[in-house]
């Protein structure tokens, strides 16, 4: 019985999320072509319709997990919800930069690619809402603000003891709270607040 040009459509999306989930919940040598197809709910001699190879998969994967929705135009509630205990304990639907970048590394260049594409889009998404005088500064900023942020998710995933990994969320918060208001005065709001002190 021949498939819809829908149904094809929608087993691939299926094999996408699942292979999203998957790799980002065990990492890319962990998760055989096998194990996607059945959580998809598709057997697994029907893969090569869908893909030529896992190392196709791979990078179609990370190219449709790493869009997403940016961030809003407050920054300070984007990163409480990313560094968070619910965002920390959800590797399998959280973050794909946090949970793959390392991995992605050996991967093929289509891969390397897919991942470089995501981390721009992110860059710039972040770059619009900011703190900074100029595009430069804003875009500075943004690169400080997303490594802080990804480096503090794997630090805090890594670590076994509870207490330094909640330590290291809520301090990364603080830090970036901190730089972001520090940000938003101006040199003459600067100007201002030292002479009203004196």
């Amino acid at each position: 019985m021949r498939v819809s040009r829908e149904q094809v459509a929608e087993n691939r999306r299926k094999i996408l999320e699942a292979a999203g989930r998957l790799f980002r919940e065990r990492g890319f040598e962990a998760v055989t072509v096998a194990d996607v197809m059945q959580a998809a709910g598709l057997t697994h001699g029907g893969f090569y319709g869908y893909f030529k190879s896992k190392t196709d998969l791979i990078a179609e994967a990370l190219a449709d997990i790493l869009v997403g929705p940016g961030p809003d135009a407050d920054l300070a509630a984007y990163a409480a919800g990313y560094l968070s205990p619910a965002h920390r304990a959800n590797v399998a639907g959280g973050c794909a930069t946090a949970a793959l970048a390392s991995e992605t590394l050996r991967q093929a260049p289509e891969a390397r690619a897919a991942m470089t594409a995501g981390l721009q889009q992110q860059i710039d998404d972040l770059s619009r809402h900011a703190p900074g005088d100029s595009a430069a500064a804003r875009r500075q900023a943004a690169i400080g603000t997303w490594a802080a942020m990804v480096g503090a998710l794997i630090l805090s995933r890594v670590s076994d003891n509870r207490a330094l990994s909640d330590e290291i969320l809520d301090q990364t918060r603080a830090w970036l709270r901190a730089k972001g208001q520090k940000a938003r005065m101006t040199p003459s709001s600067r100007t201002e607040a030292v002479s009203r002190s004196k």
